[in-house]
């Protein structure tokens, strides 16, 4: 299977990538985590201006019409910088749900203006315990859990259960009567929000009975997207790792001379190499319309991308020693996000099952 990108892939990739190292340096991104909102509508804008956000919206709207490999690219290069700004929830699943559920003169009013980072649209998805959000005469009520970066959207795109039993998805703006987002930064410094619907007003935006289908196809676009981000992180992991063995002094020679820590870093960068596989594997399948085909192969793509960032991450910071884990380095932040990334979407406890499970049924 040939994984080579053409031209104008690798120029996106290294836009991105010169954008991460001259304006998002390890201090900037400080700066950014222990502000106020916790992300930068300045950062925002200027990746507006790179064409990124307009990645997976068409060019009817004001988009590129690019695909999952060109995200992964773009994903995988805001990995070693750990991008705090909502591209993952923004930019990535919020246009593909309005492309599968949305009305033409919804996808004409939001999806331009996401394009062009004027405006921040995420899905609020997971219900809280025992309090899912119902519709009731037009309005809903109930909770919703971790809602990603919740906090910062200008709408919300909110899943409920209808009068008639089935899945139904409204848009509901942050501030309206009966609305209340509790927003805080999460283990690895992004920030996610729960949110209280009370008789919140909403407009219903789905054409019916297929919006679940639709759901579960945008997440796993998303996580086809968290993969290679994953892949980015390990891949600035396993150099940093590299390099401090280089220079790490121990008996008068450095650390990285010692076999035992060589048969370490073997193991690392076959887990990273066995990740970046499947991470294009999740990106190429992601969008198939084989609903069980689709699931095997991401569940796949996470089983595997999962005990990477978790064999990776934990070596890594073993490798560093106790200074592995201080918030003034960024190997910490790092082991931070892949632990994140690992429990997201699913653990790899559960993708192991369902895969197991589809691949019984096949």
């Amino acid at each position: 299977m040939n994984f080579d990108f053409n031209e104008e892939q690798r120029a996106l990739a290294e836009t991105v990538q010169r954008f991460v190292a001259r304006d998002y340096s390890f201090e900037a991104r400080r700066a950014i985590r222990d502000s106020s909102p916790g992300w930068s509508r300045e950062v925002w804008l200027a990746l507006a201006d790179l064409g990124v956000l307009a990645l997976n919206i068409d060019e009817e709207h004001g988009g590129l019409g690019y695909g999952p490999q060109e995200t992964g690219l773009v994903m995988s290069a805001f990995g070693a910088g750990l991008l705090l700004e909502p591209y993952l929830s923004g930019a990535v699943i919020a246009p593909a749900l309005i492309r599968r559920t949305a009305s033409a003169d919804f996808q004409e009013e939001w999806l331009p203006n996401i394009a062009t980072g004027e405006t921040v649209v995420v899905l609020a998805h997971h219900d809280a315990r025992n309090e899912p959000v119902t519709e009731i005469g037009g309005n809903l009520s109930g909770r919703k859990a971790v809602v990603a970066h919740g906090g910062c959207a200008d709408l919300l795109l909110v899943s409920a259960r209808t009068a008639q039993g089935t899945t139904g998805l409204f848009a509901v703006t942050p501030g309206a009567e009966g609305v209340s987002l509790r927003d805080y930064p999460t283990l690895d410094g992004q920030r996610a929000a729960d949110l209280v619907l009370s008789n919140a007003p909403a407009a219903r935006i789905d054409a019916g009975s297929k919006t679940l289908a639709a759901i579960e196809a945008a997440l796993d676009i998303g996580l086809a997207a968290v993969c290679s981000e994953a892949v980015g992180i390990m891949e600035a992991t396993v150099a940093a790792t590299t390099e401090y063995l280089k220079t790490r002094q121990q008996f008068g020679q450095p650390i990285g001379r010692f076999q035992a820590l060589q048969h370490r870093m073997a193991d690392m960068l076959l887990h990273l190499e066995q990740a970046r596989s499947m991470s294009y594997l999740a990106a190429m399948h992601c969008t198939n319309e084989d609903t069980s085909a689709r699931q095997r192969s991401i569940s796949a793509a996470k089983v595997t991308i999962g005990q990477a960032c978790r064999f990776i991450a934990q070596n890594a910071v073993q490798l560093h020693g106790g200074m592995g884990m201080s918030d003034e380095l960024m190997l910490s932040h790092w082991f931070k996000r892949l632990t994140t990334i690992e429990i997201s979407f699913g653990d790899t406890d559960s993708h192991l099952q369902r895969f197991a499970r589809l691949s019984r049924a096949a």
